[in-house]
């Protein structure tokens, strides 16, 4: 399962599953939390926007259903990313994506920068501590590795969006 597959083989059917339902979670709760993609992380994923993304996003799919490996990081991290996307797309819907980010920017502006990238780097770092270990007690099991290699990838994610938002708060800001 680390190599390429067959195209319309039956693994390559079991990861392209795998990929349209990660990606296809991602971009849902994408779209319940930020419908007209205010507070999307990704600028790619924002310049892109619904009428172009999701067909980039299945051709993608398509393509690495072909590379298990790559395939199932992608579906974990897609997977884990939507979890994140839900867990306060509530209140973003609530509030409206504008006061959400009005307000959101307040508490960040609000922090100590040492304190916010402190907790920034326990929550990454201890979500990437778990993948990582993953990793090594899954030694040459494909399927824990691809998986815990998907857990460090969401972790790293996480940190770099996170951090490119809080760079453009403070650089906005003179």
């Amino acid at each position: 399962m680390e190599d390429f597959v067959p195209f319309a083989s039956r693994d390559y059917f079991v990861v392209l599953a795998l990929l349209l339902f990660g990606r296809g979670a991602d971009i849902f709760s994408t779209w319940v939390a930020t419908p007209n993609l205010v507070l999307e992380g990704n600028p790619v994923a924002k310049k892109l926007g619904w009428k172009f993304g999701v067909p980039v996003n299945a051709v993608f799919c398509f393509g690495f259903a072909l590379w298990p490996l790559p395939g199932v990081v992608i579906s974990v991290t897609s997977l884990l990313v939507a979890a994140r996307n839900f867990q306060h797309a509530w209140l973003m819907r609530s509030l409206g994506e504008e006061v959400y980010r009005s307000w959101h920017v307040a508490r960040i502006l609000e922090t100590r920068l040492s304190l916010f990238l402190f907790c920034l780097l326990g929550n990454t770092g201890l979500t990437a501590a778990v993948g990582a270990l993953l990793i090594y007690f899954a030694r040459d099991h494909f399927m824990p590795v691809a998986i815990g290699m998907g857990i460090v990838v969401y972790a790293i994610t996480v940190a770099f969006y996170t951090l490119l938002s809080v760079w453009r708060i403070r650089r906005a800001l003179g």
